[in-house]
């Protein structure tokens, strides 16, 4: 390889790897403020669907939500988009309590069920008979 070519290899992955972090020339000034928008709009759509929750759920059935959270935030997450939804619809006319959490859970977790099959090969020994 010559010793141009080299160069210009370099040079396209130089640009390649400051384009995935954000660090190009171009951008340097837009970039922290575009973060900083992002994050904040983020934030508050984050806030807002808390202040949703918080008018739809009992707090029994909040702090369950919180504890599927901790294990399975996915999951906690989904049944918070299922619930939401619902309200959306005008499905759900009173605040969810804990015992109907429960049941809602329970028909989530039979529809999304996951059949695990487990094969054990056994390795043949030596003094297998």
């Amino acid at each position: 390889m010559a010793d141009p070519e080299l160069e210009a290899i370099r040079q396209r992955r130089m640009q390649e790897l400051m384009a995935q972090h954000g660090t190009g020339k171009q951008g340097g000034q837009q970039n922290p403020d575009q973060e900083r928008a992002q994050e904040d709009a983020k934030r508050e759509a984050d806030e807002r669907r808390q202040m949703m929750l918080s008018q739809i759920l009992s707090s029994q059935a909040r702090e369950r939500i919180a504890r599927i959270a901790l294990v399975k935030p996915e999951k906690a997450r989904g049944v918070e988009d299922v619930i939401l939804r619902a309200a959306q619809m005008g499905q759900i006319v009173e605040k969810v309590s804990e015992e109907r959490l429960i049941t809602l859970l329970e028909q989530i977790n039979s529809q999304t069920s996951k059949q695990t099959k487990v094969t054990i090969q056994r390795r043949r020994g030596v003094f297998d008979d």
